[in-house]
């Protein structure tokens, strides 16, 4: 039973990475997954909405786990940063600039007509900027510096993914991972100098 349940997120996220929430429907995640519709009814009774707040919720939690194992990875705080863009150009290049991630274009395509999908993914987003958050008040930058530069950094994730895809170009993701890592550089050398 789990694993059909595993296989009918997996199959959903793949086709919304690939079609968004709008251009996904049921039969195509029947064919895809292997299941068939009265199984995803089964799963996530509120049909596709519901799937996609399990889809949003499930990708959300790999991706904050992600970054958290590449800040932790990092040999010092800015470099998490510019580590995580540099992973994200290589998997777009890699995948031929497909969306790795369905929770933006899910959230811009039915934010203002779904309460539950809008929900899941300001959770997701509120998350990430946690997690960075975390990160930098770790590495000693003040509670309201860390929560700016965390917002900043999952706004410039979200961003410069659509900026790269369009252009079929990593270039927006190497400015951006730049940018960021600057600026955390900068916000530990300035905690550093007011604590000593």
């Amino acid at each position: 039973m789990a694993d059909t349940r595993d296989r009918i997120i997996v199959a959903t996220n793949e086709l919304f990475r690939r079609h968004g929430y709008n251009g996904t429907s049921l039969k195509q995640i029947s064919d895809v997954s292997g299941a068939t519709i009265g199984s995803i009814y089964h799963f996530f009774p509120g049909g596709k909405e519901a799937l996609a707040v399990e889809v949003i919720a499930t990708t959300g939690g790999a991706y904050r786990k992600l970054f958290q194992l590449i800040a932790a990875d990092a040999e010092d705080p800015a470099s998490a940063y510019g580590d995580f863009f540099d992973g994200a150009a290589a998997m777009l290049k890699e995948t031929d600039f497909i969306d790795p991630c369905p929770i933006g274009t899910v959230a811009r395509e039915v934010a203002n007509t779904s309460e539950p999908i809008r929900v899941a993914a300001s959770e997701v987003f509120a998350s990430w900027a946690q997690a960075a958050s975390d990160h930098l008040r770790a590495a000693g930058i003040p509670l309201a510096i860390a929560d700016q530069l965390a917002v900043a950094f999952v706004s410039t994730v979200e961003g410069t993914f659509v900026l790269s895809r369009t252009h079929r170009s990593v270039e927006p993701l190497a400015a951006a991972g730049s940018l960021i890592s600057s600026l955390v550089e900068r916000a530990v050398a300035e905690a550093a100098a007011v604590a000593s």
